[in-house]
């Protein structure tokens, strides 16, 4: 394995664990007691919840436009952008695609989880948020540092979709 590798392989499997980690604490202490119980409730809480996931993407979205308009960027098709806003506008597109894997996933387990299990919704939530941002912060500093948070998401993706499907095949 290269450095270069073993430094990605760190920052994923550290991503991982501190995901998995966040997951099962918040889920455990998470005490909202009007957590609700029928579908259409399920369904409405998770939609609050995603709503409030799209902050990455709102703040990536405000920061690239920032970043053109504040720059030679302005003209997307010029090629003048810095190294910091091709770096903004990567990290706007993953988070974009990590987004939409979030939120089909979450409103699909959503309809099948039991009310009592309705915290691992926001739980998902706040780790997703917080690995966004620790995707975007550990990009800038090095791009082989975004491995902590891209794990984080992405495993926590499919964590959720496998768990929707597992649902879906059971029920």
């Amino acid at each position: 394995m290269t450095p270069d590798q073993k430094t990605v392989a760190i920052g994923a499997g550290t991503g991982v664990l501190t995901m998995i980690a966040a997951m099962a604490g918040i889920s455990q202490l998470w005490a909202d007691t009007s957590l609700p119980t029928d579908v259409a409730g399920r369904l409405a809480y998770t939609l609050k919840a995603n709503a409030l996931a799209a902050i990455p993407l709102l703040v990536g979205t405000i920061t690239v436009g920032n970043n053109r308009f504040l720059s030679e960027a302005i003209d997307p098709t010029l090629q003048k952008e810095d190294q910091a806003t091709l770096i903004n506008g990567r990290v706007l597109d993953n988070t974009l695609q990590q987004y939409v894997l979030f939120v089909v996933g979450t409103l699909a387990l959503s309809v099948s989880l039991a009310p009592a299990n309705m915290p691992v919704i926001a739980a998902a939530t706040i780790v997703f948020i917080v690995a966004r941002f620790a995707f975007w912060i550990g990009y800038r500093i090095h791009p082989l540092y975004r491995a902590f948070g891209m794990a984080a998401t992405m495993y926590l993706n499919i964590g959720i979709l496998a768990w929707a499907g597992w649902k879906m095949v059971v029920a």
